[in-house]
């Protein structure tokens, strides 16, 4: 993602509002100055004004940072972002936002999991989903770790070579053991209610969650090559 990328698609949406700059920088609480650099690509903006500008428009963040086609995806609102995340200054660059932005993604789904699985009340399920979301971090944590050859191999009991294969045979038996215990809840409970996942049900459960949990889907699926006609 290029500056140039930021800058264009906020001229283009203040346009396509009907706008002017010194209504739109009003809005945004922001001087006319300052939106008139990031519109020309001079500054970066910070954390706090990207989510504005993405709940003014009525589009995504990755939309306006050019990462995404997607105008009318699910958008993080202000509320979602804590004192910590934000920076408190809203001063950081763009390169920063985004760690920062999908962490928000990550954790609030995993949040939405955790919950579904709390309500399942089964002990072997909510293991080993945990232990199946545990290894794929570990395994990237693994893969950051090993690219500096000056990182000591200490930290770790499997060796380089076979850390992912062992990782990989790990997760395909935490799902094989997942859908195992899916199955038998669907077969043998009565109450499958804490299963219900359709799009409305989220939003009025976790009105604040499902937004990233939406989000994380469909990036998802663009990067498996899925994306929803």
């Amino acid at each position: 993602m290029e500056l140039s990328d930021f800058s264009r698609v906020l001229t283009h949406l203040r346009k396509e509002k009907g706008v002017s700059q010194k209504q739109a920088a009003k809005e945004l609480g922001v001087s006319q100055s300052l939106l008139s650099h990031y519109e020309r690509g001079i500054r970066e903006c910070g954390l706090i004004f990207l989510v504005r500008a993405a709940e003014y428009y009525g589009v995504t963040a990755d939309y306006l940072l050019g990462r995404s086609y997607d105008k009318h995806g699910m958008t993080i609102s202000l509320e979602e972002l804590s004192d910590e995340d934000a920076g408190g200054t809203g001063n950081s660059g763009i390169k920063s936002m985004l760690p920062v932005l999908n962490k928000k993604l990550i954790c609030n789904s995993v949040s939405v999991i955790m919950d579904i699985l709390a309500k399942s009340g089964n002990k072997k399920l909510i293991n080993e989903v945990s232990g199946y979301l545990g290894i794929s971090v570990y395994k990237m944590f693994r893969m950051l770790y090993n690219s500096n050859p000056d990182n000591s191999p200490i930290l770790f009991g499997a060796d380089e070579k076979s850390y992912t294969y062992m990782s990989d045979a790990a997760m395909s038996r935490c799902q094989a053991d997942i859908q195992k215990q899916l199955t038998e809840i669907c077969q043998n409970c009565d109450d499958i209610s804490f299963l219900k996942m359709d799009e409305e049900y989220l939003k009025t459960v976790y009105p604040v969650l499902s937004a990233s949990l939406f989000n994380l889907l469909q990036n998802a699926e663009n990067k498996i090559g899925a994306r929803k006609k």
